[in-house]
């Protein structure tokens, strides 16, 4: 049990006792003391005035009372208006850090049975990852990553929109203008060697529909008739009747994006244990609109098509198969999902998709729930915001999105600078050095893009990303380097570790520390129950910022009390540890030296 645990429990049989009022321990709030009031734990008791006819102060006065005299672990307490600041005996303190140090695995809960999937990136075929991929990749990850420390059982699968009109443009333009060249005989990566096309498409059809204003008709039937337009629709038809040219094309180009994919996929860290393709499953979920026709769920119109009605949920009528008997993206959707959970009996489906499909995964899970799924309570999307740049939205059409390639190469560009400025490579080889760059760069991208709320709408800095001051992914690296170096000096001057907990008085950043190292679990559970990484990453930097407070406060080897030294040491081992582990759910790596 920990402390804030042990705390609320007490609070709760004082409530009962004193004042018969019942309210569960795991009900009861317990905020962080404020650095400037003594205590690590206050309870607010505004809310109770009400129930007791007494005044919040004294309220606050007769719990702390009460706590002191029977529970273990309250030292004394301190009263400010109507907020009770708890004091926890040292003892408790430090026998807790000696419980968490015989630990192995601090904040890892015991595996159970319950399997999350987990859908990431869903990328086309038809151009390179860009800056928005890289915050779903990071999330999806870090979400995997930090689940499995929940005790779940987690599939990672990745959804490809490998067909459609889209994927035909980039075809097409390859056809007209590809000169037979390909990504080796140009020394390009493959997507982006695709993704030049997409964009070769846009430019043509843009000068195509200019011609047709010109010539005097409308700027929509120009859009519709430009012939480069009619062109990709004529692939498009004989890719469906898996028409044998049309194939072998449309193969290649793929593979050419796939080998440029795994390259990215690899510098950033991401493995799918089941890929899923579009061109696979686009035809699935029409016995679903059978079923649902058949259960009364959905309704058929006289042009053929089907719907389901949603206005007694709040939505509106919602198309699921056209009149000429063409799926539309919610018939694929539903058969996906079925055919997920035929794959993989999951307890939890999370679909990590930007924020622009709120709307469709709203009507798809409510229909999922009228059609009686057994998973359809389970299922849940992970919503994010763009990302954007100083400079501006990005667009795909243009060429003017940043790839992710291109920012990860110059994230580890921008680290190298950086760290050379500060001179925090002395004595590091050129080998060692490459590698820091690396786990700096990407650190500072992965941390940039977790550390904000997922549904929140995003800037990226890259220079503030990378900065080793501050809210930084970079911060908390340096922390976890600086931590290595003194247990490293610990180990050549042959410090134990190990400590009496009943010898020692503790300063107020040793308890701080001790309180947050103590927290971790408890963060674990909070971050997997709202899939929320943004929660691993304002806590580690928390633990960082106050360690760097402990060892601006506090003397380690030149502490003369050798059970003192000895503790700090161990204090400092934790610190590290959880530092570590937390950075590894955010799908981060950590220095030990710089």
């Amino acid at each position: 049990m920990n402390i804030d645990k042990q705390l609320r429990e007490s609070l709760s049989k004082a409530l009962n006792e004193l004042y018969n009022i019942s309210i569960e321990a795991d009900n009861l709030v317990l905020q962080p003391t404020r650095k400037e009031f003594q205590g690590t734990h206050t309870y607010v008791t505004f809310s109770m005035a009400k129930q007791t006819r007494k005044n919040p102060q004294l309220i606050a006065e007769e719990l702390g009372n009460y706590l002191v005299e029977k529970d273990a672990a309250t030292a004394s307490f301190q009263v400010v208006k109507g907020f009770l600041n708890i004091t926890v005996h040292d003892q408790i303190w430090s026998n807790k850090l000696l419980t968490i140090s015989n630990c192995e695995a601090w904040g890892q809960a015991p595996k159970g049975d319950h399997l999350a999937v987990i859908e990431i990136a869903s990328p086309n075929t038809n151009k390179p990852l860009h800056l928005g991929h890289l915050r779903n990749i990071c999330l999806g990850f870090s979400v995997s990553n930090i689940l499995k420390k929940a005790g779940f059982q987690v599939r990672k699968v990745c959804i490809v929109n490998d067909r459609g009109i889209h994927i035909c443009k980039s075809m097409i333009a390859y056809q007209l203008f590809g000169n037979e060249d390909t990504p080796d005989s140009i020394q390009m990566k493959g997507d982006h060697f695709v993704g030049k096309y997409y964009v070769k498409f846009n430019d043509v059809f843009k000068k195509e529909v200019e011609k047709l204003v010109a010539s005097g008709i409308s700027h929509k039937e120009a859009s519709q008739n430009a012939p480069i337009l009619k062109e990709a629709k004529k692939m498009l038809k004989n890719w469906e009747a898996h028409e044998p040219e049309t194939i072998a094309l449309w193969e290649k180009m793929n593979r050419w994006v796939y080998a440029g994919f795994s390259e990215t996929y690899q510098i950033i860290g991401a493995e799918f244990d089941k890929t899923y393709y579009e061109s696979e499953t686009y035809l699935l979920g029409k016995d679903i609109v059978k079923e649902g026709l058949e259960k009364g769920v959905f309704y058929q119109k006289d042009d053929q098509s089907v719907w389901v009605d949603l206005t007694d949920q709040g939505l509106d009528e919602k198309l699921i198969l056209r009149g000429d008997g063409t799926s539309v993206y919610m018939t694929q959707d539903l058969g996906t999902a079925d055919l997920r959970y035929e794959d993989a009996t999951f307890d939890r489906s999370i679909y990590v998709v930007g924020n622009e499909q709120d709307y469709h995964f709203d009507v798809l899970f409510k229909i999922l729930k009228k059609l009686d799924r057994p998973y359809a309570n389970g299922l849940y999307h992970l919503s994010y915001g763009m990302v954007d740049l100083p400079s501006g939205k990005m667009k795909s059409r243009e060429g003017t999105v940043v790839d992710a390639d291109q920012i990860m190469e110059d994230m580890i560009k921008t680290a190298e600078a950086h760290t050379k400025e500060l001179g925090k490579i002395e004595g590091v080889d050129k080998q060692e050095a490459s590698a820091l760059y690396k786990t700096l760069g990407l650190g500072a991208l992965k941390y940039f893009l977790i550390k904000v709320d997922p549904k929140k709408r995003m800037l990226f800095n890259p220079e503030e990303s990378i900065s080793f001051q501050g809210d930084t992914g970079p911060f908390v690296q340096y922390t976890h380097a600086r931590i290595s170096s003194i247990l490293r000096k610990a180990q050549s001057t042959q410090v134990p570790l190990e400590f009496d907990p009943n010898d020692l008085t503790l300063c107020t950043s040793e308890r701080a520390l001790i309180y947050l190292i103590d927290e971790y679990p408890a963060k674990v559970q909070s971050a997997a129950n709202g899939y929320a990484p943004s929660i691993i990453a304002q806590y580690i930097y928390e633990l960082a910022k106050e360690y760097n407070r402990f060892y601006a406060e506090v003397s380690i080897f030149n502490e003369s009390d050798s059970n003192n030294r000895q503790f700090r040491v161990v204090l400092s081992e934790q610190t590290a540890k959880i530092i570590k582990s937390g950075m590894e759910l955010l799908g981060i790596e950590v220095p030990y030296r710089m």
